[in-house]
């Protein structure tokens, strides 16, 4: 199932609701039956004890569903303290409750009395519902809204987002180059190896849920650029690629990032933009107009970067014909390449898969094995060079950094 924006908030509020009303209903039946085993399992008393942790039960389920509804039960040191919180306003909501039934004046030994009962019977509801919460209410919601619990933020480490081929991979668009048969079992095994190189040098993986239904997804860099702390969700240029970006900004979410989007008529490619320090070089070609640009601008430069537009007739976007080196070098083939000028350090690679590189770290790039000639350059520049054979993506017009977006 491809998953659009309206059905991840449909799972986002359904996963508070259900998360809400079963920790709610599961700790409403605990604490009663905590107090009728008490009381000699005695079936008169069950109705009466029922009846007075319900107006408890039904504020608890209130406030768990928008604690939910906030994602604060994605962390376990949020939720833990939010829940706690929760069951006493609902504690005290209920022994309040109580004292009105009875008809009592709300006064200085009433106050006392509500609030005495958090060391009494309302303890244990407390107690029921913390741990209620922090075990079912926590998995339920994960299970629901498909969000990973615990996942330490991404700025505390060096994360690579991923993204599995889809069945129908050889479906996926080209523009051009003709179109030759794709080979899905190799592309599976080629994949493979990619996410390994990644491992290898350091990088922790996370997979964005698997698009089923649109053959481009495995080119994830195209759905969101990160400048910081903060993902910008992109607006691809082609229409069937929209599906994909929902998934993405789930994920992006739960590394505990900022999230801004580009919104429609606005179009942004992630593959059209391209980063050197605090530059960012936006491909103005078919997949991102001046609208999406435009929209980019405003949300990054804020941030401390600089946007200069490049116009992109010759490839599909911008880094199919440029990528950059660890010291901010531009290289590309200059066959593919509008205006080299453009670029402050221009460098000519001899192959046109040779220009996509991905910085691994400051001394070690990932490169195509198509492009020997140019791995060899850059190994001459004193890089160290990995590479992995990407053949099967590259007949959809793929390279190496189409399949990744790096979070450091």
């Amino acid at each position: 199932m491809t998953y659009s924006g309206a059905s991840a908030i449909v799972r986002k509020v359904a996963g508070a609701i259900a998360a809400a009303l079963v920790s709610a209903v599961v700790t409403h039946f605990g604490t009663v039956l905590v107090f009728f085993t008490a009381n000699g399992a005695n079936p008169s008393v069950f109705g009466q004890l029922s009846d007075y942790f319900l107006p408890s039960t039904l504020l608890l389920f209130l406030l768990l569903g928008v604690i939910a509804g906030f994602d604060g039960l994605r962390r376990w040191y949020v939720a833990v303290p939010l829940a706690i919180l929760a069951a006493v306003l609902a504690g005290l909501f209920g022994s309040l409750i109580a004292v009105v039934n009875s008809g009592s004046a709300i006064d200085g030994s009433a106050v006392g009395f509500i609030f005495g009962t958090l060391i009494g019977p309302k303890l244990i509801f407390i107690i029921v519902a913390v741990i209620v919460v922090a075990t079912i209410g926590r998995r339920l919601w994960s299970l629901i809204t498909g969000a990973r619990l615990d996942v330490p933020p991404a700025r505390d480490r060096k994360v690579a987002l991923v993204r599995l081929p889809a069945a129908n991979l050889a479906e996926g668009q080209v523009t051009h180059i003709a179109r030759s048969v794709v080979d899905a079992e190799k592309a599976d095994e080629q994949w493979d190896g990619y996410v390994a190189a990644l491992i290898e040098n350091g990088w922790d993986t996370v997979e964005v849920p698997v698009a089923p239904e649109a053959p481009d997804s495995v080119f994830v860099e195209d759905t969101v650029v990160i400048f910081g702390d903060t993902a910008v969700v992109t607006s691809p240029g082609h229409e069937t690629r929209r599906v994909e970006t929902a998934g993405v900004e789930d994920t992006v979410r739960e590394l505990g990032m900022r999230v801004a989007r580009i919104e429609l008529p606005g179009t942004l490619d992630g593959g059209d933009v391209l980063k050197v320090g605090k530059t960012a070089y936006v491909g103005r070609g078919d997949r991102t107009n001046a609208e999406g640009i435009r929209q980019l601008r405003d949300i990054v430069s804020p941030l401390g970067y600089t946007v200069i537009a490049v116009p992109v007739t010759k490839v599909l976007h911008l880094k199919s014909g440029v990528t950059a080196l660890p010291d901010g070098t531009v290289i590309g083939y200059p066959p593919l390449v509008d205006n080299p000028e453009l670029f402050d350090r221009f460098l000519a690679v001899p192959e046109e898969t040779g220009v996509a590189v991905v910085v691994l770290d400051d001394s070690t790039v990932l490169m195509a094995e198509s492009a020997p000639k140019s791995a060899a350059l850059i190994a001459d520049l004193g890089y160290n060079v990995v590479t992995v054979d990407i053949s099967e993506f590259e007949k959809l017009e793929g390279c190496v950094t189409c399949l990744s977006v790096r979070i450091r």
